[in-house]
């Protein structure tokens, strides 16, 4: 892996995207799940709108080779190309995000949470904001619902990840900081 990052890995076929191509692919395979350009309103699934493009690709690859495992997604990315994985990628990261749906506005939790975010400096991978950097992904604006689901699979070892960093971030975590971080998140603004 370390070879593949150092010769370019996904940046090579990313600067060759076809985002016309990534539009086409998008609203045939993606749309009914992730909303139209990325942006969708279904709680348990997240906006793709936004992302860096580095994200989504590895995201994709790993779907496709089988080591991040889901339902849905893992059938559909089987049998993409490294082309159509890089035209994806390239045309979610130009999408512009909207601002996250409605969440729980609970005020102590959301306080709790920004204090967690703090204390386990969230923000060397998710950066300030939460609006990602690279392969840490956006995490502003997402569904409180999806956020959940995600930090509890971090933690339970059982979500699939490019080096592991989330999960071993996410084993310090107790469940009530777990649901404060979905609150804090789901609830902050994306740029």
């Amino acid at each position: 892996m370390a070879l593949m990052l150092a010769c370019g890995g996904p940046f090579a076929s990313a600067r060759a995207a076809d985002l016309e191509a990534g539009r086409h692919q998008a609203a045939a395979a993606c749309a009914s799940c992730h909303g139209p350009h990325g942006h969708s309103t279904t709680p348990r699934v997240p906006s793709l709108a936004g992302q860096p493009a580095v994200y989504i690709h590895w995201q994709l690859i790993l779907f496709r080779d089988n080591r991040r495992r889901s339902p849905e997604m893992s059938p559909f990315a089987a049998s993409l190309t490294d082309a159509e994985i890089a035209n994806l990628a390239a045309y979610y990261a130009a999408q512009a995000p909207q601002p996250p749906p409605a969440a729980p506005r609970d005020p102590d939790k959301i306080a709790a949470g920004e204090r967690a975010f703090e204390r386990h400096h969230c923000v060397s991978c998710h950066a300030a904001g939460v609006t990602g950097e690279r392969y840490g992904p956006r995490v502003a604006g997402l569904h409180y619902e999806y956020l959940l689901r995600q930090l509890q699979a971090f933690k339970a070892g059982t979500r699939g990840e490019l080096d592991g960093t989330m999960t071993m971030a996410a084993q310090p975590l107790s469940e009530e900081e777990i649901d404060s971080l979905a609150h804090y998140i789901a609830n902050r603004l994306p740029p």
